[in-house]
């Protein structure tokens, strides 16, 4: 059981109370920073003391069993690994998630621009011509009809973030591209995962297409044997229609086996983005796969592996950061401007007197907004209470998620060893079945029987087998894959360029490990490793 400790904030509205009011002067005059949002104290969860330490709970440092991203080599499969990677370099859905990383850095670059002063020039000419028959005009007037005008001039703005409001924003931007990080992470886990998944069912169905063959053949022998027996008269016709109602029964479920894996290969196909017609892997006989036994993780492990988690505490942090953004709505919002140029009604703009210039300062305090601020306010502290609850029910899920993992893994296992006891005994069932009906000590229905049983047992070791190794790639993917927190970019490595920077703006520099995979928009056929290794 998993139980949280931690404390919930009152709403509370900024008041320019005396202490406020000192932070306001010193900050106006030092044009330094108060930083309105709450102390970010993330919650916090703990496990009882009497903990049975079943499952993930796990006291003592356990090994680490999975490597760093390619977990999948694990299994020892090189398909498999050639699979994997040719996901990781084209699969379209993980390439959007990168896509979408860098559009978050770059949201997080327009954010902190604010924070520096916002410099513009501008040009203008332009010629004018009034009427000499304008209304209100003398026609003995000597005011001119006509006046050229060049003008040039530069602007400057600057917002001091005296509460932290800009910063925040900034930071809410960055924490966000984190968060898109993590996403990322999990996109890539989720994705490879699946491919590991279609892939052992893909083996485990070839397993089960290699027992229905040799099931037909059997079949075929034992149809031929009750032909024989019928022609000498010493078996009835009904033997016969026995034998041939099992082998084409057996025959129409292979035939639908053979369907499923043909669907369970072009959605491989969709994976490693090739077209499903021009994607096929060679059937296989063996279920060539290492037994792998992944370690459990401590609580506070499990916290830093998982990218989900890691996503959803930084949402929790952005939800804080807003808390300051909607508080500092309550002070005053200063601006600085200036504005310098020439203009003259011909080219001569190099002298003092067509030089121009106007500067000033501007404060605005809002005073009476029907209560927007203050909803504004309310909003943002029952947004980042959402957050916490929402971090708790993802870490909820993922002890769930885990402790699923390990009782199925543990369990199966030992099932995929029972129903291989089962299965051996039955096929030496259906062996002493045949041989006393064409000893004629036995009648027919008892060889069905023994087949019938001989087949199932069989199929059930081989689903079990798949089913369990299986359940090994949902255990790896709750533990996160290998993954771990110290992967996610820092908040200084988020902006996509400097300030300053001109050139090479086509995709930031990969950080957090997380580039653009090469595109392959129109969808080429490129043989596997497993296709070029047996065709």
């Amino acid at each position: 059981m998993i139980f949280q400790s931690f404390s919930r904030k009152d709403l509370r509205v900024p008041a320019l109370r005396p202490r406020s009011v000192t932070c306001m002067l010193v900050t106006g005059l030092l044009l330094t920073a108060c930083d309105l949002a709450p102390d970010y104290k993330p919650a916090k969860l703990a496990f009882p003391d009497n903990w049975s330490g079943q499952g993930v709970i796990h006291y003592g440092k356990p090994g680490d069993s999975l490597p760093r991203g390619n977990w999948w080599v694990l299994f020892n499969n090189p398909e498999l690994n050639a699979l994997e990677e040719q996901a990781l370099a084209a699969n379209p859905d993980l390439a959007a998630a990168a896509e979408h990383f860098i559009q978050s850095r770059d949201i997080a670059a327009q954010a902190a621009s604010n924070l520096y002063p916002q410099l513009g020039g501008a040009a203008s000419g332009s010629g004018n011509k009034a009427s000499r028959h304008r209304l209100w005009h003398s026609t003995s007037s000597r005011t001119l009809t006509y006046m050229s005008s060049e003008q040039y001039q530069a602007a400057a703005t600057w917002e001091p973030d005296f509460w932290n409001a800009l910063r925040n924003r900034t930071l809410i931007a960055k924490q966000n591209a984190q968060a898109v990080a993590a996403d990322y992470a999990t996109a890539r886990l989720e994705i490879t995962a699946e491919v590991a998944s279609d892939y052992i069912a893909l083996r485990g169905i070839d397993a089960l297409n290699k027992i229905y063959s040799q099931s037909i053949k059997y079949y075929e022998t034992a149809v031929e044997i009750t032909k024989l027996r019928l022609k000498g008269d010493i078996a009835a016709g009904m033997d016969v229609s026995r034998a041939e109602n099992q082998l084409e029964s057996t025959r129409a479920s292979q035939t639908e086996l053979l369907a499923q894996r043909a669907a369970t290969e072009h959605a491989l196909a969709i994976l490693v983005n090739t077209v499903p017609a021009a994607f096929h892997i060679s059937e296989r006989s063996d279920f060539a796969f290492t037994d792998v036994r992944p370690a459990p993780l401590l609580p506070s492990e499990l916290l830093e592996r998982r990218p989900d988690i890691a996503s959803s505490e930084r949402s929790m942090a952005q939800a804080n950061r807003a808390i300051g953004v909607s508080r500092a709505a309550f002070y005053p919002h200063v601006t600085f401007s200036a504005t310098t140029g020439f203009m003259d009604n011909g080219f001569d703009l190099a002298s003092l007197s067509n030089s121009m210039y106007q500067f000033g300062a501007q404060a605005v305090l809002p005073l009476f907004q029907g209560g927007l601020r203050r909803a504004e306010l309310q909003r943002t502290w029952s947004a980042y209470r959402q957050t916490e609850d929402e971090y708790r029910s993802t870490v909820l899920n993922a002890f769930r998620e885990v402790e699923d993992g390990l009782t199925n893994v543990s369990l199966l296992h030992k099932a995929t060893q029972q129903d291989k006891l089962s299965s051996e005994a039955a096929l030496r069932t259906q062996s002493m079945s045949m041989q006393l009906y064409t000893g004629g000590l036995s009648n027919y229905l008892n060889v069905v029987v023994a087949q019938q049983d001989a087949l199932k047992a069989q199929l059930a070791w081989a689903g079990m087998r798949t089913r369990q190794t299986q359940e090994v790639v949902n255990l790896i993917r709750a533990l996160g894959g290998g993954w771990s927190r110290d992967e996610l970019p820092t908040i200084k490595d988020i902006r996509p360029f400097t300030p300053l920077q001109y050139g090479n703006l086509k995709t930031p520099k990969p950080v957090g490990g997380i580039a653009i995979p090469a595109s392959n928009t129109n969808l080429e056929h490129q043989p596997t490793t497993t296709e070029q290794g047996t065709h």
